[in-house]
């Protein structure tokens, strides 16, 4: 089996499994060297559990909060040639290290999206947890099945009424090339929607509610980004954007619903981290390399495991009550943007250019390109690649 690091452009081909299991350890080890979370869910369902968010989430409740947690994630398993999925070992490394916790972890392979695996899913809470406290929704993907069985819907990375052209950085080879992305039309905004919009995260918790398994004072909770001016069309002012709005509104939509249990749902405005979605924005990875810079020098710097543990300790379990914005949106991306913060990263973007783009006087590149390589479990401290 392959040990050397596979890339094409921001893509990684392959994984490693013992890098994969070190690194979260430790963020395990993070998470508990951390406040532990006070009134937290005994038991959680995540979906998209296996990796980014979701995974950071899933830890921080099992390891900060005592809660056992079901994951339902699509993940490809190895084979004598190939290394499989990160997030399918990301999974064997944390049930093993919830075992020996005492906390019950279970991972449930599969499509998200069908009928079935909600089924499984229904069926395993009434048999072994009677219900559940807490859903976290933090699915990544670009396709999702129409529910009519003809064929799917297809997410659209666009700008909206004008192109938008932005660097766009590739690991290998490794250069900042500029890519220009064109207005999306009506239907390609819809795909988008659908895909990444609150509907399923709607569903499910319509599906999960009707076959009353939801504990009285349940909470949910889903994941977002808003990001500044310097990548509003790129982002939020584009077709991704338009996704986000629409499940920002469903939170409102679930909140009334859930209101006879004295449930609760939220979205969380998460800060800019690098991800396997986050590398294939044009604009976003310059950006992203001056603010981990300046957020570093401030002290204010973050990893994922960190980031989602003072989400679920500070605004969604907080004693004192959540914490939200005037759109009911919790706003975890306080540091980000600060306005002093941005001010910063602008100045330092206008010198950013493909020529210079690794120099550490200007961004930090290392960190990023590091933070990609680990995702698969590469450049982990603690393994030897040899």
């Amino acid at each position: 089996m392959n040990r050397i690091k596979i890339v094409k452009g921001v893509v990684a081909v392959n994984c490693h499994p013992e890098g994969c299991k070190e690194m979260v350890r430790q963020q395990i080890e993070d998470v508990k060297s951390r406040a532990s979370i006070k009134g937290a869910p005994k038991n959680v369902l995540v979906l998209g559990g296996s990796s980014g968010l979701g995974l950071a989430s899933r830890i921080s409740l099992a390891f900060g909060g005592s809660a056992n947690t079901l994951n339902v994630s699509y993940e490809r398993p190895p084979t004598e040639t190939e290394t499989g999925t990160a997030g399918y070992h990301n999974n064997l490394a944390f049930q093993a290290f919830a075992k020996e916790a005492g906390l019950i972890a279970e991972d449930f392979i599969g499509d998200a999206f069908s009928h079935e695996m909600r089924s499984k899913v229904i069926n395993y809470i009434r048999e072994t947890l009677g219900k559940i406290d807490c859903l976290v929704y933090s699915l990544a993907t670009g396709v999702r099945p129409k529910s009519n069985g003809e064929g799917k819907w297809k997410s659209a990375l666009k700008a909206i009424d004008n192109p938008f052209t932005g660097n766009f950085i590739s690991f290998e080879p490794e250069a900042m090339i500029p890519v220009t992305l064109e207005p999306a039309n009506n239907d390609e905004i819809e795909a988008t929607i659908k895909v990444m919009g609150g509907e399923d995260w709607q569903e499910w918790i319509e599906v999960l509610k009707d076959a009353d398994v939801l504990a009285h004072g349940f909470k949910t909770i889903a994941y977002s980004y808003i990001g500044s001016d310097i990548t509003y069309p790129v982002y939020f002012g584009g077709t991704l954007g338009k996704a986000k709005e629409h499940l920002h509104a469903t939170a409102d939509v679930l909140d009334i619903a859930l209101s006879d249990i004295s449930g609760q749902a939220y979205v969380a405005v998460c800060k800019a981290i690098v991800s396997k979605a986050s590398v294939f924005i044009p604009g976003l990875s310059t950006y992203i390399l001056a603010l981990i810079k300046e957020l570093k020098e401030r002290g204010e710097d973050e990893s994922t495991a960190q980031h989602m543990h003072r989400i679920m300790h500070d605004f969604l379990y907080n004693p004192e009550g959540v914490s939200t914005d005037e759109h009911r949106l919790i706003r975890a991306d306080n540091f980000e943007l600060n306005p002093a913060v941005q001010h910063k990263v602008k100045d330092m973007i206008k010198n950013i250019n493909p020529s210079n783009y690794k120099d550490p006087a200007i961004g930090d590149y290392e960190t990023y390109r590091q933070q990609f390589s680990q995702i698969n479990g590469f450049e982990v401290e603690g393994i030897d690649y040899k």
